[in-house]
């Protein structure tokens, strides 16, 4: 083979490494994370256990009273709730563990949230979903009970519901 027939090769090689690198990168980005499988205790004191939220959409949302971000952001969430709760989404507020409990169970009666509230009272919830510090942080978690996407900070409300649309529908 002279050198001119062989000039294809370098190209093809390189076209190749790069298609292997991409698919890669791919296959890599597409492996969600399986949300952690713990049980939660309401402030009704009702347990909240992986079995009972398994199969559905679950929004796990890490928040305080003290957080004025959380608080603006409830209302959105409420509403949020309000909109896909009758096509299967479930919806757990965890009270970080330095929230005094005594607040929460005032906010969630006062505000007449509609969806369970849970006390992370020894922080093992925020430790097991990545060791959260920051609120709210919020998890999606599809029906196959892996994660779909944590928002940190206050989500983007409309591309928040066009997942839970698209979520629900499968």
């Amino acid at each position: 083979m002279t050198t001119s027939s062989r000039a294809w090769i370098k190209p093809v090689i390189a076209a190749v490494a790069i298609a292997a690198i991409g698919f890669g990168a791919y296959a890599t980005l597409n492996q969600r994370e399986v949300a952690p499988q713990l049980a939660f205790v309401s402030i009704k004191g009702e347990k909240i256990t992986p079995e009972s939220l398994r199969g559905k959409v679950v929004m796990v949302n890490f928040w305080a009273t003290s957080c004025t971000t959380c608080v603006g952001e409830m209302p959105k969430m409420v509403d949020t709730y309000n909109k896909f709760k009758d096509q299967g989404l479930e919806f757990v507020a965890v009270a970080m563990n330095y929230d005094p409990p005594n607040y929460v169970m005032n906010y969630a009666e006062t505000r007449k949230l509609p969806f369970k509230v849970a006390l992370d009272t020894d922080g093992s919830a925020a430790k097991a979903y990545g060791n959260v510090n920051m609120t709210p942080t919020t998890f999606v978690i599809g029906k196959d009970g892996k994660i779909l996407k944590r928002y940190l900070g206050e989500p983007d409300f409309a591309a928040l519901h066009k997942l839970l649309a698209q979520s629900l529908q499968g």
